[in-house]
């Protein structure tokens, strides 16, 4: 009788054991699919936000004198807060063709109403990507003056700079950026 009860309890045990294992198989299956979600998740947690506009020209060495002139403005809150935005990011070959002493005279702080205009004449509101401007098309800019767009031959120009790399997807908008300084028609 021992005996048997040893072996009613051990096949006991067996059967509890595979309805466990079947059990976990089933449940494995689910968390597993739950802890995949989760990881990837994760994952996309992980992977590095897209820098916002200020920080993106801070890292581009051709853009050095676009963010001495948005600090000398006072911009740079403003164009690293929430956007969207869309800046026509002029470089820093752009700025030096402008006539000399030019630059110079705009960064000086009894002149910082004059650069806010011309850079704000360079920030449209929302996010317009390279897709989205046709031909002859107005862009009201934060400035309230409108850029014009051309597209000639697939090459596009706003107020006749030509757009030399577009669409840099920053977290608060979007850069294109530009071969000349654009004035605001007085």
């Amino acid at each position: 009788m021992k005996r048997r009860f040893i072996q009613f309890s051990a096949m006991m045990l067996a059967v509890s054991v595979f309805f466990v294992a079947c059990n976990n198989e089933t449940d494995g299956k689910e968390t597993g699919t739950q802890e995949n979600t989760v990881k990837t998740e994760a994952v996309k947690q992980e992977e590095p936000v897209a820098k916002n506009i200020v920080e993106t020209a801070i890292a581009s060495p051709d853009h050095t004198t676009l963010v001495e002139a948005v600090k000398a403005a006072g911009l740079v809150e403003t164009l690293s807060g929430t956007g969207p935005f869309t800046v026509f990011a002029p470089t820093n070959a752009a700025f030096a063709a402008l006539p000399a002493g030019t630059l110079d005279n705009l960064l000086k702080p009894e002149n910082k109403a004059d650069l806010t205009s011309i850079l704000t004449y360079h920030v449209v509101p929302g996010k317009v990507m390279s897709s989205q401007l046709t031909d002859g098309q107005k862009i009201k800019t934060v400035n309230g003056a409108e850029l014009t767009v051309t597209i000639k031959d697939g090459k596009v120009m706003i107020d006749g700079a030509n757009v030399t790399a577009a669409d840099l997807d920053c977290s608060n908008g979007v850069i294109h950026v530009i071969d000349a300084v654009v004035l605001p028609k007085k």
